[in-house]
């Protein structure tokens, strides 16, 4: 006569193990993500007159114009990698 143990199966076991949406390597990478857009818009920032009358070109600096629009969209794409990534966990 067969019993009938009660012992979970190894799906049971493994989607009770995480109970996140997401593994460490992607919340590690969205983090990361957040502190790139950070950067970018810290790098954006500034260039502004001491006189409202007097024009100053630094707002048109290569930092400013062409480095942090780079960094803030590298951080968004990081984060939609991050999003996307299948977790090992």
């Amino acid at each position: 006569m067969a019993t009938k143990t009660n012992q979970p199966t190894a799906k049971k076991q493994t989607a009770a193990k995480s109970d996140f949406s997401f593994g460490r390597i992607n919340y590690l990478l969205m983090i990361c993500g957040i502190g790139l857009i950070l950067l970018g818009f810290i790098l954006m920032s500034g260039g502004k007159s001491d006189d409202p009358n007097v024009f100053n070109p630094e707002v048109f600096s290569f930092r400013r114009i062409t480095l942090a629009p780079i960094v803030v969209l590298s951080g968004f794409i990081l984060n939609i990698y991050a999003i996307l990534k299948k977790s090992k966990d």
